[in-house]
């Protein structure tokens, strides 16, 4: 379907953008940080708000599940509707609103259920958001390169990451956690009021992008394929991130082994963060001059995590932090960016719908496995974790080949 007569076309909307594609991507990496700030602020509390709630932990359980259950599974849909309408800032606007909207109003609620229904809630904008978000984004990097645009997002995004729950634990621990959620409110007025400042900015992000021809976008052609390399792709990602433990699951070990006092594991959480944004901007430089072959040290990374990470000495599992979120800081910005050089231009946001689904779903079974592997022994962790790494080294080779051309 061509999306050369819906209402964000550059042909029905010729008005310029006045903002360089460069500052486009840092602006929508500051309203990406200050959703940040929203979202992870709330993820750092809602396990145990949901408990004060009356929740079991298998409640707990079901519930964060479930969200992310959806966050993943939607993209599926919303990645499609995004190429198909072309309607990529509606859809940006809508996702980010959810999300802004349903995290103060957790502070409002008096049952356990609609506490529940919110943080599907704000799941599921994100999912809404992100397909069109990463569609605009790859159009504004398609000049100055797209390692270096992603990873620019991320580190902006991950500053929110960084500091939003040491701004959550300070409101706790004045009023309780009703306080924690409601200052949420303040950041997330600033993300929609920049976005909607970004929209007047920036009407046509595709017009940073040549056009090329594209055989989908012809009357009668039909839509194109997702090559098979996208499929490979995809693969390399979901089984590297089947053996990468989420970070749940390093802080139960560091709470239950008592390794580190409970005050200092979201202090680690947030140095986790600073690392990311640092390797998300490091990969995405390596990744503009060397290509997919850059991401190889995310791997090793991957790989070292549980032998320091599990450890029970203190000095190695602040290492570990560093090595984690190193690992995820090139995971959600130089992977995402490879995308855009994977897949037609105009199916796009079907690609990250269905790259996000399938790497997020392989990263919650992984995360589930390791956990029980966990409650058998260390050991079994690691030797899964770096035989999953291996395994993804093995679908790594072919991609490495050559560096992938853009598609159009």
């Amino acid at each position: 379907m061509t999306t050369d007569r819906t209402p964000e076309s550059p042909a029905l909307q010729p008005g310029p953008n006045r903002l360089t594609p460069m500052r486009f991507v840092m602006a929508f990496g500051v309203v990406s940080m200050l959703a940040d700030f929203v979202y992870e602020g709330a993820r750092a509390i809602t396990g145990p708000y949901l408990a004060t709630l009356g929740a079991s932990a298998t409640v707990v359980g079901f519930v964060t599940g479930f969200g992310e259950a959806v966050a993943l599974v939607s993209r599926l849909f919303t990645g499609r509707l995004s190429d198909r309408t072309g309607r990529h800032w509606a859809l940006s606007i809508t996702g980010y609103a959810m999300t802004v909207v349903a995290v103060p109003l957790m502070a409002l609620t008096q049952a356990l259920w609609p506490a529940a229904a919110l943080v599907v809630a704000e799941r599921f904008g994100k999912a809404v958001r992100t397909p069109a978000r990463d569609t605009m984004l790859a159009q504004a990097s398609s000049a100055g390169g797209r390692g270096k645009s992603f990873a620019v997002h991320e580190a902006l995004d991950q500053s929110g990451a960084l500091l939003s729950p040491l701004l959550v634990a300070a409101m706790i621990a004045v009023s309780g956690f009703r306080l924690g959620f409601a200052v949420l409110a303040v950041p997330g007025a600033l993300a929609l009021l920049t976005l909607a400042w970004l929209r007047r900015a920036v009407p046509v992000p595709a017009a940073y992008e040549a056009p090329h021809p594209d055989p989908s976008a012809v009357a009668g052609q039909g839509e194109q394929r997702l090559p098979g390399r996208f499929w490979l792709y995809a693969a390399f990602t979901a089984t590297s991130m089947a053996g990468f433990a989420t970070f749940g699951v390093l802080a139960y070990h560091l709470q239950t082994r008592h390794v580190l006092p409970d005050v200092l594991i979201p202090v680690a959480y947030a140095a986790a963060m600073g690392a990311a944004a640092l390797a998300a901007l490091g990969s995405g430089w390596l990744y503009d001059r060397i290509g997919l072959r850059g991401l190889v040290v995310a791997l090793p990374l991957a790989a070292a995590v549980p032998f320091l990470s599990f450890s029970t000495r203190p000095a190695l599992v602040w290492a570990g932090a560093l090595v984690w979120g190193a690992a995820m800081g090139i995971h959600e910005s130089t992977l995402r960016a490879a995308v855009a050089d994977l897949v037609p231009t105009a199916r796009r946001g079907t690609g990250y719908g269905v790259f996000t689904a399938v790497y997020g779903l392989a990263w919650l079974a992984g995360s589930t496995l390791i956990g029980a592997l966990y409650s058998h022994s260390v050991t079994a962790v690691t030797v899964f974790t770096v035989a999953t790494q291996v395994a993804a080294l093995a679908l790594f080779v072919p991609l490495a080949a050559h560096r992938p051309a853009a598609r159009s």
